[in-house]
């Protein structure tokens, strides 16, 4: 990983603290951001960087966020979006949006956009985005992103936005190909971690004795992203989604829909004020 630079979103703790110090120790220049500063201190002394703080409940923090990477760092080799979680749906965020639809989805759509130029510096670059398998439960209504005209219940609108990582790496695939970036998402397995912590419902697995059980260590559940990121942008992983090290994961049968990979992308970006 030497002479490369990789920016880790949601690095405070759990599996982006853990990739983040791991692709450090292996030579990587690494930039670390999170929602808290006292947590994310210790991980950026570790890889050697000022932390980047942004919450992604405010989309202005996101757009701050870009401005100060690319103050940073003329390229991105690796961008790893794995900020994220399941959050209660009656607490709109900042900009007035379901959570679970801006922290998992239009945050890190709209990061990755403002980016672009970072990643096709690089001349040849990946975007890791962090899923799950959740994605099954997930169901997009292009005409109802926001939950305003329907009830969002809480495991369901996670694994929506789940299932738009999935969406937006066959979008990032389509689309900017020919600025050599590539893209892929991952599941990293139910990892023993601060998941769910905005949640009482999910984040009750893992806060109690519970997460003993069904769920696997920080370090094993980093270590797809980490071994993706290694391997950088290939061809023949661009587009796909992993389930852990296992490429062509289960995914919702909403996955492969070309009108709703072009159509999530055409709506956020009117969103989040691209277009």
């Amino acid at each position: 990983m030497a002479g490369r630079t990789v920016l880790v979103t949601g690095a405070s703790d759990g599996i982006g603290a853990e990739s983040a110090r791991t692709l450090a120790g292996l030579g990587a220049t690494v930039l670390v951001t999170g929602r808290s500063a006292e947590k994310l201190r210790p991980v950026a002394e570790a890889v050697g960087t000022e932390p980047l703080v942004a919450d992604f409940a405010r989309l202005d923090d996101v757009r701050r966020l870009a401005a100060d990477v690319a103050e940073r760092v003329e390229s991105i080799d690796v961008l790893m979006n794995n900020a994220g979680g399941t959050f209660a749906p009656s607490r709109r965020t900042h900009d007035g949006h379901e959570p679970n639809f801006q922290i998992n989805h239009l945050a890190p759509f709209l990061l990755t956009n403002l980016l672009r130029p970072q990643l096709a510096a690089a001349g040849s670059s990946l975007v890791v985005n962090t899923s799950s398998i959740g994605n099954l439960a997930g169901k997009i209504v292009l005409d109802d992103l926001d939950y305003e005209h329907r009830r969002a219940m809480e495991f369901p609108a996670y694994g929506t936005g789940k299932l738009m990582n999935i969406l937006f790496t066959r979008g990032i695939s389509q689309r900017w190909s020919g600025d050599g970036i590539c893209a892929v998402a991952v599941h990293p397995g139910p990892v023993a971690s601060s998941f769910g912590r905005d949640s009482w419902f999910v984040g009750l697995l893992y806060r109690t004795p519970l997460k003993r059980f069904g769920t696997i260590t920080v370090e094993d559940g980093a270590a797809p992203l980490i071994a993706l990121a290694v391997h950088g942008p290939d061809p023949e992983i661009d587009g796909r989604y992993f389930s852990r090290f296992t490429i062509d994961g289960r995914e919702n049968k909403q996955a492969h829909d070309q009108a709703l990979i072009d159509g999530l992308w055409e709506r956020s970006a009117q969103l989040v004020g691209l277009e």
